[in-house]
């Protein structure tokens, strides 16, 4: 990865102690984590604020979008519009109705419910503490990923540079330096390569992102951030060992996403899947399949009817406790569709044999992104042939513990640090 190379911090203040060289309030004891509500983005920041040390100091706020009926047509919208703009549809209908009119919150959450009502991110308050507190706790640690927290994160750097340390994981597209650190996969460059260059019109170059290459403010990974490790599997298999240690071997773990705008695919991949399940079901000793909350429902009934009576085959049903971390710890293989980064890369990081389902239906960048892994010898593609028995190892990706190190030398270049 490309070394970080920021300015050189201020020389330290004459006649203060060497302790505490680059001021007095150097030290950074707690983090914001702002999200967007979706786990596979909430993850990545929660997982590197766990390896900067910080789990225990963290607080989580939301940036939360109307949902429902209309609102799903708004989602390009910039979520600070598409908050107005809902806000004003709901006046519409108060008094088309002829109700009586009733104030609207038009922040901290509106109607939401959980987390996101009670922490609507508020770049005003959270602006606010970073200043009054800065001499008691030090500087503020801002973690933020996903599209929807971009203006929130960057609006809280512009206001209080002097007090935080903002980090914005996935790529922003455009102005990188309204950050002081992005972290972002190698793959989300791709527009930039002459493979990319070649498949799309001259004239709408302009209008693909991002325009420049990865400059100082960018560290790159291979795929995305997450909360596996080796201790976090440790203790998971401790958790889960009741449930999992009875378990007929070797374990599979089959683990289905949703199509994307650059994975398409529909029934026809599960019955393709189901098809190479069953082929290799005989050497398996037990198999267990977990659907996403947005996985299709075209796609996941096809899967259910063939395997729901099957004793070597068991199906998550949705309700808690999620068994995904137990998966990850005593998983003896894994069955991955092509178009999660985040379940590819959360299994990747096991060092266990990963099967990659319909890899060749993925185009642009995501296909970028799984000719690396294989390159890298982390992946496999899933083709019903194998047997699950037969082992095959590699040394586990460690994205996160490289960008955290990385990270590190960035705070130390500003004269800061993580409380040890």
């Amino acid at each position: 990865m490309r070394p970080i190379r920021l300015p050189e911090p201020p020389s330290p203040t004459i006649g203060v102690p060497e302790i505490f060289e680059g001021g007095a309030y150097s030290v950074i004891r707690r983090a914001v984590i702002i999200g967007n509500g979706y786990p596979g983005s909430e993850n990545q920041s929660i997982g590197l604020v766990r390896a900067l040390g910080l789990y225990d100091k963290h607080v989580l706020y939301r940036v939360t979008r109307p949902r429902g009926g209309i609102n799903e047509w708004l989602l390009w919208l910039p979520v600070s519009l598409h908050q107005k703009l809902d806000y004003l549809i709901q006046l519409i209908q108060i008094y088309s109705r002829g109700r009586n009119y009733v104030p609207l919150p038009l922040e901290n959450g509106g109607g939401s419910v959980g987390l996101a009502s009670v922490l609507e991110a508020d770049v005003k308050q959270i602006v606010t503490m970073a200043r009054q507190t800065f001499e008691k706790d030090g500087p503020l640690l801002v973690v933020a990923s996903g599209r929807d927290t971009i203006s929130v994160a960057s609006s809280i750097r512009r206001l209080a540079s002097e007090n935080v340390f903002v980090i914005q994981i996935q790529h922003p597209r455009s102005q990188l330096n309204r950050f002081d650190l992005v972290i972002t996969p190698r793959h989300d460059f791709y527009p930039l390569t002459p493979q990319a260059q070649e498949q799309v019109p001259q004239f709408l170059h302009r209008w693909i992102t991002p325009r420049e290459p990865p400059d100082r403010h960018v560290i790159l990974t291979l795929g995305a951030l997450h909360q596996i490790d080796s201790a976090t599997l440790r203790s998971t298999a401790a958790a889960w060992h009741d449930e999992f240690a009875p378990l007929p071997k070797p374990l599979l773990v089959v683990n289905i996403g949703w199509p994307t705008s650059h994975c398409r695919y529909g029934a026809d991949l599960a019955k393709q899947l189901t098809a190479y399940l069953l082929n290799i079901l005989s050497s398996c000793g037990t198999v267990r399949i977990s659907f996403s909350s947005r996985t299709p429902e075209k796609v996941s009934k096809i899967i259910v009817k063939e395997f729901a009576d099957n004793p070597k085959v068991y199906i998550w049903d949705g309700q808690e406790p999620n068994p995904h971390m137990g998966h990850l710890a005593w998983a003896d293989a894994f069955v991955v569709t092509a178009d999660s980064v985040s379940l590819i890369s959360e299994a990747c990081s096991t060092g266990k044999p990963v099967y990659v389902m319909g890899p060749e239906r993925c185009k642009w960048k995501l296909s970028d992104f799984h000719k690396s892994l294989r390159e890298r010898g982390v992946v496999r593609p899933f083709t019903g042939s194998e047997d699950i028995g037969e082992s095959w190892s590699y040394p586990p990706l460690n994205d996160m513990a490289e960008a955290a190190s990385q990270v590190r030398e960035a705070l130390a270049e500003r004269g800061w640090r993580v409380r040890p």
